[in-house]
């Protein structure tokens, strides 16, 4: 069964009870007294598709478990800025956090910090610098793309070294793309939502 063309999750009051933490009478109240919407099997079960619970825990400021928000589509994907430049680095991140409402937005400023988010948050978008002190950007995009555990991120190169070969070789190396800086930011964010969009991510 298929519902918007995705397959349809059903909890029973009891497995919603065990999601809240609260004992299975609690949920049949919340139902009964319609602060969650269910519908009644034939047997006379309380059944709650997925969307329904995910408004009722997002209503009740209730945390809401990862299954249930992969289910619903409703995932928060990440978004991984590495650049030194920190000024930069936070501008990007007010900006995207306003293009992008859905994401979480994570911010590295050096290699060991950039190593360790890529492996913690596995985001779907990493903005990276290629001219990062200490380590080589040319190399790490490699690294990222030849992680299996990584399932291939977005990698959007950027650059203070506005030349057509430094693009070209990010590229070939992996990045889906590269701007010079100073980055057109409105031009980035279109970029970011048409390789998300072709990527399904």
């Amino acid at each position: 069964m298929a519902k918007n063309g995705k397959k349809v999750r059903i909890f029973s009051a009891l497995e919603v009870a065990n999601i809240c933490g609260v004992v299975n009478q609690t949920a049949i109240n919340w139902i009964k007294n319609s602060h969650l919407k269910a519908f009644t099997t034939p047997g006379g079960q309380y059944r709650i598709y997925a969307e329904d619970l995910l408004d009722f825990l997002k209503s009740r400021g209730m945390r809401v478990p990862d299954e249930l928000l992969e289910i619903t589509g409703n995932k928060i994907k990440k978004i991984l800025i590495i650049d030194d430049d920190a000024e930069l680095n936070d501008m990007l991140k007010n900006i995207l956090s306003k293009k992008f409402e859905n994401h979480e937005i994570f911010q590295a400023f050096d290699g060991f910090e950039a190593g360790r988010l890529i492996v913690e948050v596995k985001p779907v978008v990493i903005l990276l610098d290629i001219d990062l002190p200490g380590i080589n950007g040319h190399e790490l995009c490699k690294k990222i793309k030849s992680d299996s555990q990584l399932t291939s991120p977005i990698i959007v190169a950027i650059s203070g070294l506005d030349e057509v070969s430094e693009g070209e070789k990010i590229i070939s190396e992996g990045a889906d793309a590269f701007f010079p800086k100073p980055i057109d930011f409105e031009k980035l964010s279109n970029t970011l939502k048409d390789l998300s969009s072709v990527r399904g991510v």
